[in-house]
């Protein structure tokens, strides 16, 4: 894997380096892409919103993924937003480009696939809680699965290195800021996870999963 991470890198980093803040927006909704994204440093959220301007964040992209990985493959019409959540780097490489990198690296095609699957995997753990699970399933739930793709062990506690709010993680399971505050307070109040500065700290990945009921849906 650590072959196929640098032919990946190697090949994007021939292209200038572009930074983002955070909260600035690097992809409207419907804009046309001028090119593919590869994350060097920070971390992106894909998101939509509805009707009546309710965020629903579905993916967090995190460093040396690309995107928009769909537009790029399939040239399907793009149709999210990407906002960088933390101050970003990247490289944007244009689609023809890109198109013939793969096409000459089917081991640079395996790395994309294993992440893109990676992510499909916490979308249907999601969508599961998002029609089975109440409130504070949903929330103990996306903490295990943020703890497991994000986060970093030290002792017997995890770091979610990604800098999130309590409207980050509602945005995340489509419930309420207020709703979510009050539900991870009952998880904070029970010792499984806290807030540390920027970051949330999973205390107890086992209980916080037996709280998200999570080997029903295993």
């Amino acid at each position: 894997m650590q072959d196929r991470g640098n032919k990946l890198y190697s090949f994007f980093s021939q292209y200038r380096t572009l930074d983002y803040k955070k909260g600035q927006i690097i992809l409207r909704s419907d804009d046309n892409p001028s090119g593919i994204y590869y994350v060097r440093r920070g971390y992106v959220r894909l998101y939509s919103i509805s009707e009546s301007g309710q965020e629903l964040t579905l993916i967090i992209v995190k460093p040396h993924d690309i995107f928009p990985i769909r537009w790029a493959i399939t040239g399907q019409r793009h149709r999210y937003y990407f906002e960088a959540m933390t101050p970003v780097e990247l490289s944007k490489a244009p689609l023809e480009d890109f198109s013939d990198f793969i096409h000459m690296n089917p081991e640079a095609l395996y790395e994309i696939l294993n992440n893109v699957l990676s992510r499909l995997g916490g979308l249907l753990e999601r969508m599961e809680y998002s029609v089975f699970g109440n409130a504070y399933q949903k929330v103990a739930s996306i903490l295990v699965i943020c703890a497991e793709r994000f986060g970093i062990q030290k002792g017997k506690s995890i770091t979610i290195r990604v800098p999130m709010t309590h409207s980050d993680i509602a945005n995340l399971i489509g419930l309420t800021r207020e709703t979510a505050s009050v539900e991870l307070k009952k998880l904070e109040k029970i010792g499984v996870c806290e807030k540390d500065g920027r970051f949330f700290m999973v205390k107890n990945l086992d209980k916080l999963k037996t709280e998200a009921n999570w080997s029903k849906f295993a």
